[in-house]
């Protein structure tokens, strides 16, 4: 059986998943890589070649076959040369009993002042630690490994050339994790079926296999695509011979869920209060119907505003950046669409920061003090960040906090949809919200400012950023369309 260094990312990214591994194993074709991904991969391959860019001499083994590339590696460890890129490490070994040829490619062996060699692999990412990026550290842990059976010496560091710049140590525990990661794997890819893994919104996002699984899912009626049903949980509920929604209702009221015990870590506890809004979205899922638990708590405005921002997280901007602070306002007297976008320049961040703030601050003179509406938690967070970034000196920030309206929870705490998610896209579609965009969505966004920056063209970039503001002012358009929806319950 063959392992290779990449199946500990293909389980790992962009969550845990066995059954990823089984498909890919098995030759099932996933989805191809969207704009997004198609960012991630290029801005990995432009990091890595900057930091090659540092080395005088370089041994580059990137051409040839694998097995051409394993015999000129150990070629060229023996000459003791002082850079090797992309060279490939390949060792034959008995995991759970089951002989495997184990491979790896890492960016670079490096000889370091002590005549002994470093393993070292770039990665976009900027926080290389065993919570955000277990896969990182068990890659270059099996890289460790193989070096270490393929020399007869274990490497004299493990580093990873992170995001920022900076040049990370790992600790070398002689391959133990990283062996029990692919022990792991090689159980899932022997499976002569598909494993079981429950699907989830964040779980699947970004998936190839996204469009195969949750389609499926759909069909099964699987307990997985309840709301609030989690992955622990939908598993435990397997194991007691309950997989679809008819059976979990058939099997559960409020009182029983909640004394059912699921895993919580390494130990279980009870589904407790979160029992009822459980099995109410369950029912709402079973019926296709809409289940009213309140009346929607939408404070009166004659004016509201509707607050959306698109921003570039910390692996694709050095500053986590908000480049677009989009508002608009609905109601008596609306007003059009304003946009606030940080420039391309160095003092850019900060220039949209502030026209931001100016926008903002000709609202509330306008409309005194109107509600700012958004949906979930992002725009608090964000303006907190700025605020502490660049400051608020005329207070027009805090006096955006304090008329924050977040419709999600009052969303999710009036009435249970037939939905497996409280996602604004996925409201919006239900409500009858139709946009104008075939693309769009906030990974989409991303990809676009990124191709954006790196324009030369001025038009060019013009009509790029202008499909952006259209995908954000759309987004204002959709949360008016569900305030207003959220409001006819209360008719």
């Amino acid at each position: 059986m063959k392992l290779t260094v990449s199946d500990i990312y293909t389980y790992y990214r962009p969550s845990k998943c066995g059954l990823r591994v089984n498909l890919k194993e098995r030759g099932v074709e996933g989805a191809a890589p969207g704009p997004y991904e198609q960012v991630l991969e290029r801005l990995g391959q432009e990091h890595e070649r900057r930091h090659l860019a540092i080395f005088p001499s370089v041994v580059d083994l990137s051409p040839g076959t694998l097995d051409e590339r394993v015999t000129r590696t150990k070629e060229a460890i023996e000459k003791r040369s002082p850079v090797i890129y992309q060279g490939v490490l390949k060792v034959n070994s008995v995991i759970g009993g089951t002989d495997c040829e184990i491979s790896g490619v890492p960016d670079f062996l490096i000889l370091d002042d002590t005549g002994a060699y470093a393993v070292c692999d770039s990665k976009i990412s900027r926080r290389i630690n065993e919570k955000d990026h277990a896969e990182i550290i068990l890659q270059i842990g099996t890289y460790g490994w193989l070096f270490d059976q393929t020399f007869g010496q274990p490497p004299n560091r493990l580093q990873v050339h992170s995001g920022t710049g900076e040049i990370v140590d790992i600790p070398y525990d002689h391959g133990s994790a990283a062996l029990e990661a692919l022990d792991t794997i090689l159980g899932f890819k022997q499976l002569t079926s598909e494993p079981y893994s429950p699907v989830g919104w964040s779980k699947c996002n970004g998936c190839p296999f996204h469009s195969r699984c949750w389609p499926q899912a759909e069909k099964n009626q699987d307990v997985a695509i309840v709301a609030g049903v989690d992955q622990g949980l939908a598993r435990a509920l397997r194991e007691e011979g309950v997989e679809t929604i008819e059976q979990f209702l058939s099997s559960f009221d409020e009182e029983q869920l909640a004394q059912f015990h699921r895993p919580w870590g390494k130990k279980t506890r009870r589904v407790g209060k979160e029992a009822t809004a459980i099995v109410r979205m369950a029912r709402a899922i079973a019926s296709s119907e809409e289940i009213l638990i309140q009346t929607p708590t939408v404070p009166e405005s004659p004016n509201y505003v509707m607050f959306d921002l698109e921003g570039l997280p910390p692996q694709l901007d050095e500053i986590d950046k908000t480049y677009l602070w989009g508002m608009q306002v609905f109601g008596d007297r609306p007003c059009d669409y304003v946009a606030s976008t940080a420039g391309f320049g160095d003092d850019g961040d900060r220039q949209g920061w502030e026209n931001f703030l100016e926008e903002a601050k000709r609202i509330f003179e306008g409309y005194g003090d109107i509600p700012f509406v958004h949906w979930h938690h992002y725009e608090r967070i964000r303006l907190d960040m700025y605020i502490e970034r660049f400051g608020d000196p005329e207070g027009v920030a805090a006096r955006v906090k304090e008329n924050l309206l977040d419709l999600l929870p009052i969303t999710q705490k009036s009435i249970a949809l037939p939905l497996p998610i409280y996602s604004l896209k996925v409201v919006e579609q239900y409500i009858g919200f139709e946009r104008t965009q075939d693309e769009y969505g906030g990974t989409w966004a991303m990809a676009k400012y990124i191709e954006a920056t790196e324009m030369a063209d001025e038009k060019q970039r013009a009509e790029v950023m202008d499909e952006i503001l259209t995908y954000n002012e759309e987004d204002l358009q959709a949360t008016w369309a569900v305030l207003r929806w959220l409001k006819s319950k209360t008719d």
